[in-house]
């Protein structure tokens, strides 16, 4: 089951994929999050939730793309509410573009990098037994809902980045429960964007590289997530290819488990609080960064899996003014 939503006449509508032409609507009002919320409370799974509000409206899915009118498949009333957070080192290969960004800072290349060290960590324990602590991952955080972009629209790059690259990747989608209880609502497209112009420099400033905007979606898988993946992870510029690459995820492409991630992010009582929505990228290990493709504004990225239906597509727009940041005593 693949689910969008939508906003139609100010109203936040929640839709059920039924093909690449069509959706059918989900009588909630509130959207995924008042889904959740009210499946909850039932005691049931999304998916009964979702056959039980089932509505016989169909709606042209294309026109809805059209007219820009989607929004993440995720998304809390309170943007303050949602916390934006990601792991990496996480995919097998992943560490090389890592290690060949910082190869350079090192002593001697014989020696493993922190990267690669993160890496060799993950491979080794990343995939505990059920019931076990496996090793922990990288972490970061990108921001709450605020820096979250709907398809369609533009990815902003801030006045002061060095670079603006995509970063294709699984998101897992959250809600905690009024017992403080993480459940996970399903599984997104997502392109985690990052600075690694500024990474590279120094890897003390990843925290600084990673505060950038992103986006997921369109669709939200519910259920079981596939244990291979195959992608493409793209860029469009003037309407022609500048560049392609395929891509894998999922668990079997992966060093660590996903109850492994999940478990080093809840593990923190703060990100246990009730009513609170998490988005966690789960990392990537193809970067059009590592081909030395330099994007500018107007690019497309598009970033596609077929299990998650249509592609997550954002134009990059480029911020040239600088706000005003001064800081005033009070």
């Amino acid at each position: 089951m693949r689910l969008i939503q939508y906003v139609e006449q100010d109203h936040l509508r929640v839709a059920e994929v039924e093909d690449a032409q069509r959706v059918r609507g989900v009588d909630i009002e509130g959207g995924t999050y008042a889904l959740a919320r009210a499946a909850i409370a039932e005691g049931t799974s999304l998916e009964q939730a979702v056959r039980s509000r089932r509505s016989e409206r169909r709606l042209d899915y294309q026109r809805l793309v059209d007219e820009r009118r989607l929004l993440p498949p995720l998304t809390h009333p309170d943007p303050a509410h949602c916390l934006v957070t990601g792991t990496g080192l996480t995919h097998l290969g992943s560490a090389d573009t890592r290690s060949a960004m910082h190869a350079k800072t090192q002593a001697s290349e014989d020696e493993l990098t922190d990267s690669m060290r993160m890496f060799k960590l993950g491979v080794e324990g990343g995939k505990p037994e059920d019931g076990q602590q496996g090793a922990q991952p990288e972490w970061f955080y990108k921001g709450d809902g605020q820096c979250v972009v709907a398809p369609e629209h533009p990815i902003a790059s801030p006045f002061f980045a060095e670079d603006a690259g995509e970063e294709p990747e699984l998101a897992g989608l959250y809600i905690i429960d009024d017992d403080g209880q993480p459940r996970r609502i399903g599984y997104a497209l997502g392109n985690e964007f990052s600075d690694h112009v500024t990474e590279r420099f120094n890897y003390l400033w990843l925290a600084h590289s990673k505060l950038r905007a992103c986006s997921f979606g369109p669709e939200m898988l519910v259920g079981e997530l596939p244990e291979h993946l195959e992608g493409v992870s793209r860029i469009v510029r003037d309407g022609n290819t500048l560049w392609e690459k395929p891509f894998l995820t999922g668990e079997a492409n992966m060093a660590h488990s996903l109850a492994n991630l999940e478990h080093h992010h809840f593990k923190y009582a703060g990100f246990r609080r009730p009513g609170d929505v998490h988005v966690h990228f789960f990392g990537t290990a193809t970067l059009s960064f590592a081909d030395d493709i330099k994007t500018q504004a107007g690019d497309r990225f598009e970033i596609s899996i077929p299990a998650f239906g249509k592609a997550l597509r954002n134009p990059l727009e480029q911020e040239t003014k600088e706000p005003p940041i001064g800081v005033r005593p009070l």
